[in-house]
């Protein structure tokens, strides 16, 4: 079928995305925005806009009701959801589909099962890609004690139905074992509605790998190369590049085999990534399967000359993978940093006010993905992601250079940001090396 009108049901950055890709195919967007939102930029990019409520998310922009209803009064045919919010809820895509609208995304089934990262763990072991010990948390504290004897210190405790690190505990030995899971299931309940939790083996400081994939509706599956995502705060990611450095060619190409044998596990369709930790000794394991657009994915996007937004419109539309997209080829190196609007010297708390903009970069190899404005005001309610700062380069050094230039002239204030913490990675002699692990930036923290 033919997308003519899409319901952008998401905000920032994303949306701005989304609202550029549907420009270039000639259809519709229809931003959905909240009160706190209505003087963005973007919404006048965007064929129309409707307010969907007011500043809490959970009135809006989490509001499976207000985006339905605004959906329908517009005649939007699909929604596409972005990332955060509700993109990985498959409450939201069987609501969608169930109203005769196309989720750009995988579908509910889908979507169900890949939130279930316990179920999405043995879906891909059973496909024979590797998976660390692992099983679901039980009530008892003697069978808790006795799960995480099998399973092996250090563990850490996950949401089953979760991500972004959030309900997250890295547990070292037994003594602050049922604390942690107090603790980390109270978490989880606010922010994903469910506190339940499953225990995995830890690794120490190993490397966090992943997969761009795409999926067509007739079963045929690509990827776009790797993405090294170990730079990050609280399970959070910072600082992105691809390819993942520093891999064996050998290596490289089982992690790709086990991406499309993930996807192919679970029945993915439309895009996703593929997650795996990477040990020092060069053994990777499955972590998960995130079924929609990942916010690293403009460095894939410059690597690989494509427009990965593009892309799920056209498969959502139904239409066969692009050969042109699943056979291309890779071209030089790419690093992307997270500009967000929080002080790193005060545990990362997030930071709000009004924006001064004095500079943005710009120049050959440099993209900045951004909504930020001027005058803007950064609003507590929401992610505190400002812009993401891109860097192309021929080879990996060029890359890192540009962007050592490029975050110079990120210039803004009124609110503090992530700039001067990203600026000291991406010029350390670790990083510069390509031997950075999961634990960089706390070791940078207890080192300075």
């Amino acid at each position: 079928m033919t997308l003519e009108r899409v319901l952008v049901a998401n905000r920032g950055e994303i949306a701005l995305r989304v609202i550029e890709a549907c420009r270039e195919l000639g259809i519709d967007s229809i931003a959905a925005y909240s009160r706190a939102d209505a003087r963005m930029p973007y919404l006048k990019l965007a064929s129309k806009s409707v307010c969907i409520g007011p500043a809490d998310a959970r009135r809006s922009y989490l509001s499976i009701p207000a985006l339905i209803s605004a959906a329908e009064v517009t005649g939007a045919q699909a929604v596409h959801p972005g990332y955060g919010f509700l993109s990985e809820s498959p409450e939201f895509a069987e609501v969608v589909e169930e109203h005769g609208l196309i989720f750009v995304g995988p579908g509910r089934d889908v979507m169900r099962l890949v939130g279930d990262k316990l179920a999405a763990r043995a879906a891909v072991a059973a496909a024979g890609v590797p998976v660390l010990p692992g099983e679901r948390l039980p009530d008892g504290e003697n069978d808790l004690k006795a799960a995480a004897e099998r399973v092996g210190y250090p563990l850490l405790l996950k949401a089953v139905f979760g991500g972004g690190g959030r309900g997250m505990r890295l547990v070292e030995g037994p003594d602050g074992l049922r604390v942690a899971a107090q603790s980390a299931a109270t978490e989880a309940r606010k922010a994903f509605g469910d506190g339940s939790l499953y225990l995995e083996r830890a690794l120490l400081n190993p490397r966090h790998i992943e997969v761009q994939v795409l999926a067509d509706r007739e079963g045929r599956v690509a990827h776009l190369g790797t993405r090294d995502c170990s730079i990050q705060r609280r399970h959070q990611k910072l600082v992105e590049e691809a390819p993942a450095p520093n891999l064996d060619p050998a290596l490289r190409a089982r992690i790709h085999e086990a991406a499309l044998r993930s996807a192919q596990a679970v029945g993915l369709t439309n895009l996703g990534t593929v997650e795996f930790l990477l040990d020092p000794r060069g053994t990777f394991y499955f972590i998960e399967i995130n079924a929609r657009i990942q916010v690293e994915h403009p460095i894939t996007e410059v690597l690989y000359g494509t427009n990965l937004v593009r892309e799920q419109l056209l498969l959502a539309a139904g239409l066969p993978l692009d050969p042109a997209v699943a056979d291309a080829s890779p071209s030089g190196h790419a690093i992307e940093c997270r500009i967000n609007a929080e002080d790193p010297k005060r545990h990362f708390l997030p930071s709000s006010g009004r924006l001064r903009v004095a500079e943005l970069p710009g120049g050959h190899g440099i993209r900045v993905d951004t909504h930020l404005h001027h005058g803007m005001v950064v609003s507590p309610h929401y992610d505190s992601l400002l812009a993401k700062v891109i860097a192309w380069g021929r080879d990996r050094e060029e890359a890192r250079v540009r962007m050592v230039t490029a975050l110079e002239r990120f210039r803004v204030s009124g609110v503090s940001t992530t700039r001067p913490l990203v600026q000291e990675v991406v010029s350390h002699p670790a990083f510069c090396e390509g031997r950075t692990g999961t634990d960089f930036v706390d070791r940078l923290f207890s080192a300075g």
